[in-house]
C-alpha cells in the first residue's frame, strides 16, 4: 500500500513497475490512468464499474483491505492521523494485515524486532517536525 499524489498514469506506473512483476495480470476498474499496462508488459483484466453492480462483489479482496483500513485508522487512531505521517501508518497497517493469519506470535515479534534493526533510528525531532506537508488526494493503491 503507498500513497500518491493523484491517480494519473505518469503516477500509477511507477508504483505499479516497483510492486508488481511483468505479466502478471492486473485487475483494474476502467480508469485511463492503466493504460500503459499494456505497453509496460502486464496483462490486464478490466471489470468496468457501472451503477447496476456492487464494487465490493467486482473487487472484493479490494474492498475487504479499504474497509479494515478505514476501521483501523478511525478506531484505533480514532481518525486522528496526520497526512505527514501516513505513510507510517499504511506501513504499519500493512505489517500487520499479512501477519493476520499467523499462528506464531513469538515469530511474528521477531520479525518485528528483525526489521526494527535493519533500518536507521529516527529522532523525535526527525519524526515531528517536516518541512511544509504536501496536500494530496489521499488516492491509494492497493497489492493483493
Amino acid at each position: 500500500m503507498r500513497r500518491i499524489a493523484d491517480a494519473s498514469a505518469n503516477r500509477l506506473m511507477p508504483f505499479v513497475e516497483e510492486s508488481i512483476a511483468p505479466g502478471s495480470v492486473v485487475h483494474t476498474d476502467g480508469w485511463l490512468g492503466y493504460l500503459p499496462l499494456d505497453s509496460k508488459g502486464y496483462r490486464r483484466q478490466i471489470t468496468v464499474l457501472r451503477g447496476q453492480r456492487n464494487p465490493s462483489e467486482l473487487l472484493p479482496r479490494v474492498h475487504r483491505v479499504i474497509s479494515l483500513l478505514k476501521r483501523w485508522l478511525l478506531g484505533t487512531h480514532q481518525g486522528a492521523v496526520r497526512l505527514e505521517h501516513l505513510d507510517d501508518y499504511l506501513n504499519e497497517f500493512t505489517f500487520r494485515f499479512n501477519r493476520r493469519r499467523s499462528r506464531s506470535r513469538g515469530k511474528l515479534f521477531f520479525r518485528l524486532v528483525q526489521q526494527a534493526m535493519a533500518v536507521e533510528p529516527s529522532t523525535y525531532m526527525s519524526i515531528v517536525s517536516s518541512a511544509k506537508p504536501t496536500v494530496f488526494d489521499h488516492n491509494l493503491i492497493v497489492v493483493t
